[in-house]
């Protein structure tokens, strides 16, 4: 088994970032869970398969191979970007994603390329459905308000034109949506070490994780 650093929070706390930014700081390999389930819906769509067919669906994870490599993220041996970031590609793995036993067979997937790398992954069900035992499990948080400010700023770098208060009610009901998930929801439990990161850039709060870590 690598070591493993478990990250889950809420939308816009910026666990995506911190992530990457420690893994690269503890010299891990930086897991995006939310790539790989992205890869699946992608794969749906160009294979021509009925979004409700999970057994299909299942048939095509179990033969999929995902890797991620100095390079990027492979997806059957080939660099998989922007694909995979469409409206359509969304909203396929959304549905994906809902089901317990993909996310089932995702959560073994996910523990294979923890059982032989040192890695830092992030979700919203990391720390408590699959790795519950991780040395180091992390809770990101921010309020909304804040969450809410970085998205927009992120919308408007990217020339997405969208409002605050569309943003704002955008998170919130995603927060909802995450909390009241049958399987794979985000929950805050006493075994996690909690982050607000409110008012923290992002590298005070990769610096405050890897202090953690290394038992500062």
């Amino acid at each position: 088994m690598g070591k493993i650093i478990a990250i889950d929070g809420p939308a816009g706390s910026g666990k995506g970032t911190v992530a990457r930014l420690l893994a690269e700081k503890c010299h891990f390999t930086y897991i995006d869970t939310g790539l790989m389930y992205r890869a699946i819906g992608y794969l749906t769509l160009q294979n021509g398969i009925d979004i409700s067919d999970k057994e299909a669906i299942l048939d095509l994870l179990k033969n999929t191979k995902m890797e991620f490599t100095n390079e990027g993220f492979l997806l059957n041996g080939k660099i998989a970007g922007q694909e995979l970031r469409t409206e359509e590609v969304s909203a396929a793995s959304a549905i994906i994603s809902k089901d317990p036993d993909l996310r089932a067979l995702m959560g073994s997937i996910e523990r294979n390329i923890g059982a032989t790398s040192d890695i830092v992954m992030e979700g919203r069900d990391i720390t408590t459905a699959v790795f519950p035992d991780a040395p180091y499990k992390f809770y990101l948080d921010a309020s909304l308000e804040e969450r809410a400010k970085r998205r927009f700023k992120e919308n408007q770098e990217k020339n997405i034109e969208t409002t605050y208060e569309e943003v704002y009610n955008n998170i919130a009901s995603r927060d909802y949506i995450d909390m009241h998930k049958e399987v794979g929801a985000l929950k805050r439990t006493d075994d996690q070490i909690y982050i607000d990161s409110t008012d923290l850039t992002i590298d005070e709060v990769v610096e405050k994780m890897f202090k953690i870590i290394e038992g500062e």
